[in-house]
């Protein structure tokens, strides 16, 4: 072995070496797992040997069945906890969070933000987690330890760990109040869902807007602040407001400065090491016309590296070029060191609602599994000016399908299928980046994913990662400026937005038979392993059934998956845990072979990602069961914990 040769091996031992001890970190500190978002537990108490033995062994009531009302149909409980400073904390749809004993459920705290439960959110009632931080002064009596949670209502709340209290220091007595720019339509326009990201002394905060509504949405600015004081350190806008930024020339200079969004709705990640920040951007406002912002609009639909001390950017990759089918970034970037074809870099693993993966250098944004711009559908609706080209990774292929045919039709009898031909007939339907138009555009997959918030989990001493997809259609149609109000009348119960500031309204519709089935053939939802040695598929398997929307169906329909919310976790045990599906249970996967090992009852739909952790000797497994307002599942309250008997 050469010289040159020996040292590298040398090199990629010790980061595969630096990235396992980085990911193997004391307990589930962070949303994802770590700051990379690897969701990846240390634990291996449970295996594919004893797994059928896991039992409930406690149960954490938010009490909000009880106390917020009717408010409960318009929340989603999709909090993934976190186990820090001794405790397990947290938080509700309605922001209020508690700290539990992770060895009983015990409630020690809880601090309630009291949001009003009368407003109305375009996201619903929301909180996905929250954030710790642990200052530098070990001998401060209070606040040393800190809880972060953004609220609904655009409030940054910064709590002693210990005890609940708001920490005075921060902000105005324990709040900063994020004002949007410019000023919103409605009180809830804009809201916070994610949680934060706490790192070299920062807390970034990224937001969720409305969609559809204007052109000149809400901006979608990050902001960074203080994590001692609250004080503003840093804001980044993605899109251009000087014609001398790196990114204006893909931006029509009208376009750039009245354009809004291009938020960052999903968890970020960071590089500790490196001080770089990652941000999933979403689509310029409107998502479904883009007549007014001709471009590839650059920074937007991207994952978008900022150096942390500064908030400039360091680089950039665009996944959707100007985007008119709400193609966004949905999930946190993922952190790991790949070993593709030999080679260990350090990677960035973004998955897409196109049911896409990226693997991208995160120290430069370069494709480490290359990238390839491909031809796509053309013949926009007037004064559209589409990509001729869209980046598709060439492994893996994509885990959704993407192309529907009128014979490919799903239904239980001649008559659902029919209808459903029928249905797929009426649009255009060109495969991937087919157009909005007036006469009805397929969206395959649906807005919803491929892959949605819940991310990946990624098993770094097996360069596998594991990824969840669903599959359903959208159809969307284009409707002149004019009518909008004829249309909207007629349709009360359909999704349909003005735009306002384009010619043209839309309307937004999951394609479904008579019997509230998909259209298209199931599986409608997977749970899907990538080696990334090649970057080829080594197992899919049916996630979810039909059981609890549609009593017994599942004995009807077989496996047929269903649609999805909420991510996975993987476990040094071997196995792959996860909820999300539109039933009632957390499922365990074999890591190795997909096939399905146990089933846990939850008490409401289990739309959220778990966690696990290690406590006294025994490994707990918990997710949230709450239910979720878009896909109308069992609601609830509650958060549960599993373990070995």
């Amino acid at each position: 072995m050469g010289a040159r040769r020996f040292a590298g091996v040398i090199i990629a031992a010790l980061l595969l070496t630096a990235g396992a001890a980085r990911a193997a970190g004391p307990g589930w500190e962070y949303y994802g797992g770590d700051q990379g978002g690897q969701r990846y537990a240390t634990a291996a108490q449970i295996t594919p040997a004893n797994v059928g033995r896991l039992k409930a062994a406690w149960t954490f009531s938010t009490r909000d069945l009880a106390t917020k009302g009717a408010a409960i149909r318009n929340a989603s409980f999709e909090d993934t906890p976190i186990l820090a400073d001794g405790k397990l904390f947290v938080c509700s749809p309605f922001d209020e969070v508690s700290a539990l004993d992770p060895g009983t459920g015990k409630e020690l705290w809880r601090f309630d933000p009291k949001l009003d439960p009368t407003l109305r959110y375009p996201n619903d009632f929301v909180c996905r987690g929250v954030a710790y931080w642990r200052g530098a002064n070990r001998r401060a009596p209070f606040c040393n330890g800190r809880i972060f949670v953004v609220t609904n209502d655009r409030r940054l709340i910064a709590l002693d760990a210990a005890s609940g209290k708001p920490c005075a220091n921060f902000g105005n007595q324990g709040t900063v109040a994020i004002v949007p720019s410019p000023k919103m339509f409605y009180p809830g326009e804009q809201q916070n869902t994610s949680p934060p990201l706490v790192t070299h002394g920062l807390v970034i905060v990224g937001s969720s807007i409305d969609d559809n509504q204007r052109v000149d949405a809400p901006r979608g600015t990050v902001h960074a602040y203080d994590a001692v004081t609250g004080a503003p350190r840093w804001s980044f806008d993605p899109i251009p407001r000087n014609p001398t930024a790196a990114n204006a020339a893909s931006w029509s200079g009208q376009g750039a400065r009245q354009t809004g969004a291009a938020n960052v709705w999903a968890p970020l990640s960071s590089d500790e090491e490196h001080g770089l920040v990652y941000l999933p951007t979403t689509s310029p406002s409107p998502d479904f016309y883009g007549g007014a912002r001709p471009g590839n609009n650059r920074y937007a639909d991207s994952v978008v590296a900022l150096h942390v001390e500064t908030g400039k950017v360091a680089w950039s990759f665009q996944v959707t070029h100007h985007d008119l089918w709400d193609y966004d970034v949905p999930a946190q970037p993922t952190l790991a060191l790949v070993t593709y074809r030999g080679a260990t870099t350090p990677a960035l693993l973004q998955p897409t609602k196109q049911g896409l993966l990226f693997t991208l250098n995160r120290l430069t944004g370069e494709p480490i599994i290359a990238v390839e711009e491909r031809k796509v559908p053309q013949n926009g609706a007037p004064g559209e000016q589409l990509s001729p080209t869209q980046p598709f990774p060439i492994a893996p292929r994509p885990l959704a399908p993407t192309r529907i045919r009128p014979d490919d039709a799903f239904g239980l009898t001649f008559w659902d299928r029919g209808k459903c031909h029928d249905l797929i007939a009426g649009a255009r339907a060109d495969g991937l980046y087919t157009p909005p138009s007036l006469r009805g555009t397929i969206l395959y997959p649906f807005t919803g994913g491929g892959t949605n918030w819940g991310g990946l989990a990624f098993d770094a001493a097996h360069d596998i990662a594991y990824v969840n997809t669903s599959s359903a259609m959208h159809l969307v149609r284009l409707i002149a400026a004019k009518d909008f109000a004829s249309v909207k009348s007629a349709n009360p119960d359909l999704e349909i937005s003005r735009q306002r500031g384009t010619p043209f309204a839309m309307l937004r519709a999951v394609l479904k038979g008579p019997f509230g089935l998909p259209c298209n053939p199931p599986p409608w939802g997977q749970l899907h392993a990538i080696d990334l040695h090649d970057g080829h598929v080594l197992w899919e398997s049916p996630l979810g059934t039909t059981e609890d929307v549609a009593p017994l169906s599942q004995y009807l329909l077989g496996k047929t998956g269903t649609p999805n919310m909420g991510g996975p976790i993987v476990t040094a045990g071997g196995l792959v845990f996860i909820g999300a599906a539109m039933d009632n249970y957390l499922r365990a996967y074999d890591a190795k072979t997909g096939a399905e090992l146990w089933r846990g009852r939850l008490p409401a739909g289990g739309q959220a990602t778990p966690m696990s952790y290690l406590w006294k000797g025994r490994q707990y497994v918990v997710i949230a069961a709450g239910g979720h307002a878009a896909l109308d599942t069992t609601r609830g309250d509650s958060v549960v914990a599993f373990a070995l008997p």
